[in-house]
């Protein structure tokens, strides 16, 4: 684009000189109505960049927009295991999930404990934020306990927890899957 006008200025300087030659009002006559011409061809030459360049800026706007759009949507969740099953669970949208969620990244895994006969007990290895209330778990229910250790629950209790989460099982399937002695558990992201 540079180099139309230049060669738009060169013709301009060219025509002047030429139309140097003849009389004074043609030759004002004939430099005005190329001076006016060229003007004009710079003009919507400019203009003709210009748009392009906002047309590609724009598009590159939208390209980063819909590429961070796209990465949002593909944002990973945690992923809970009960030994080798990958257990249904709905995440609590707290401090806490967030700390765990960081821990998750590389993987997680809790060696956990029966305990009373209704929960599996294990520490994570660390504290992590906490928001403790009085609370009545139900089977499924998945709490951070003191700081540093994750309960889940196949029975019911009533305890100062925060809550992390609830696995979407019903009962007997979360008996099963806790009650018959320690299990290991898994915490990712997917």
């Amino acid at each position: 684009m540079k180099n139309k006008l230049l060669i738009l200025l060169l013709s301009s300087a060219i025509c002047m000189s030429g139309c140097a030659g003849k009389t004074e009002t043609t030759g004002t006559s004939a430099f005005t109505e190329a001076s006016a011409e060229n003007t004009t061809i710079a003009t919507e030459a400019t203009t003709s960049e210009d748009t392009s360049m906002e047309t590609a800026a724009s598009s590159e706007t939208e390209t980063t927009v819909s590429e961070t759009t796209a990465e949002t949507a593909k944002e990973k969740t945690m992923v809970l295991k009960i030994g080798d099953t990958k257990v249904p669970v709905t995440w609590e949208d707290n401090d806490s999930v967030s700390d765990l969620k960081a821990l998750a990244k590389d993987s997680l895994t809790i060696e956990m404990s029966m305990y009373g006969g209704f929960e599996q007990v294990g520490p994570i290895g660390q504290s992590i934020t906490r928001n403790d209330s009085q609370t009545t778990t139900s089977s499924g229910d998945t709490v951070l306990y003191s700081g540093d250790q994750i309960v889940i629950f196949y029975g019911s209790n009533s305890w100062s927890y925060t809550r992390l989460g609830r696995i979407d099982l019903s009962e007997d399937e979360m008996t099963e899957l806790l009650s018959n002695g320690d299990v290991t558990i898994t915490l990712s992201m997917e």
